[in-house]
């Protein structure tokens, strides 16, 4: 399957696709794009339980470093 995927800042063709990893101590490893806007909670975290997210999908133009993000189906 050839990869098709053009980048938005330079038009290269062939994006890389990768993963930003989420490294905080209670994270699961990938970051999740969450609905709304970033609320905190009483210790300054983001508050998430209940809230629509969706698993991100990354690629990297291999020619200009650009990143183009894309949040698939609800997690």
């Amino acid at each position: 399957m050839t990869n098709t995927l053009r980048c938005t800042y330079c038009g290269t063709v062939g994006l890389q696709p990768g993963f930003i990893a989420d490294n905080a101590p209670s994270g699961r490893g990938d970051a999740r794009w969450i609905a709304g806007a970033i609320e905190r909670g009483a210790l300054g975290g983001a508050k998430r339980m209940g809230r629509p997210n969706h698993q991100m999908d990354v690629f990297r133009c291999p020619n200009c470093g650009h990143l183009e993000l894309f949040a698939g189906p609800v997690g």
